[in-house]
């Protein structure tokens, strides 16, 4: 069994990581305005951390890389494919059609779906408060679109957050089942191999339009970087560190308290949009992003823990 990290070390594992994923919204849309589509981001996204994290497993050891059975590599390859590639691509369409801040209120309802497959599927004992939980969700992301207001939101953009959400609930799921006899490094690498390996199948490298990196990218100071150094940030400090800090953080604290803890994501992500892109929220959107925060920590409350579950308190599978 994989050591598990302390507590507050696992906290401060999603905390950081939450931080870095905030920014990186931000840095991403700046890449796409300066001509890099979706899919082209998502894929050298992709690509460059499935590079550094299989090359920092080979120098930390290669035998971490070793499987036990076939079901290990074919779960492997959906928590790539369904909690990873799929997750940033849905995000990314998500925030070049939205605010954002408004983007990721709707991806992170993900723990809202997580307890309710604990729930109906998993048939795991659930407070009555999921549905209070459920309620404000919905009732804070109608206050977030301001619906009967006259204010139209990109519907494909909604769907896209919709889907993210979706992807990462069963992020939080599937990689809660690897991490419970993998370690967070070899489990990373391989799934942002199968992510890789996902896009790249689909968008050969050859068509790739390299040209485009060495275009200047106007950001808020005055600066000129060229987009290069943009994607570079997206992968080592969008991708890598935070990825690995978020499985850390699964592993010893549960999917449910790390779900939790990444609430500080939307806020500081909305925050990070407000400064360096003017994307402001209405005071009516505000309140409705502030309800659904309510909605996901009841939610993240709602389930009981299970008797006999005293080892891995918040595993959601056995």
């Amino acid at each position: 069994m994989p050591h598990r990290l302390p507590a507050p070390l696992g906290v401060l594992a999603v905390v950081v990581g939450s931080l870095l994923f905030a920014v990186n919204g931000t840095v991403a849309k700046l890449a796409m305005q300066a001509g890099l589509s979706p899919t082209r981001l998502v894929e050298v996204r992709c690509v460059g951390s499935a590079v550094v994290l299989v090359a920092a497993v080979l120098l930390v050891g290669a035998r971490r890389l070793r499987l036990r059975d076939r079901h290990e590599l074919w779960s492997l390859a959906v928590l790539g494919v369904v909690g990873v590639a799929l997750v940033q691509w849905l995000y990314l369409t998500a925030i070049s059609r939205l605010p954002v801040g408004i983007a990721l209120l709707v991806e992170y309802t993900a723990p809202l779906l997580v307890a309710l497959w604990a729930r109906f599927v998993l048939r795991e004992a659930v407070h009555a408060r999921v549905w209070w939980a459920l309620a404000a969700c919905l009732g804070g992301l109608a206050l977030v679109a301001q619906v009967g207001e006259g204010v139209v939101l990109d519907l494909l953009g909604l769907l896209a957050a919709a889907g993210a959400a979706v992807s990462l609930a069963a992020y939080y799921l599937l990689g809660d089942r690897m991490l419970s006899s993998r370690d967070p490094l070899s489990t990373h690498a391989w799934t942002m191999a199968f992510a890789a390996l996902f896009w790249v199948v689909l968008q050969p490298v050859w068509t790739y339009p390299f040209g485009t990196l060495t275009e200047p990218v106007g950001v808020p100071g005055g600066t000129t970087p060229p987009l290069w150094a943009l994607v570079v940030w997206i992968v080592v400090l969008g991708t890598v560190v935070p990825y690995l800090l978020f499985l850390v953080g699964i592993r010893s604290l549960g999917p449910a308290r790390a779900g939790l803890l990444g609430m500080v994501e939307p806020v500081a992500a909305s925050a990070s949009a407000w400064l360096f892109l003017g994307e402001a929220m209405t005071p009516v959107q505000l309140v409705g992003g502030a309800v659904v925060l309510a909605g996901v920590v009841l939610a993240e409350t709602a389930r009981r823990r299970p008797v006999d579950a005293l080892v891995l308190p918040d595993t959601v599978a056995p």
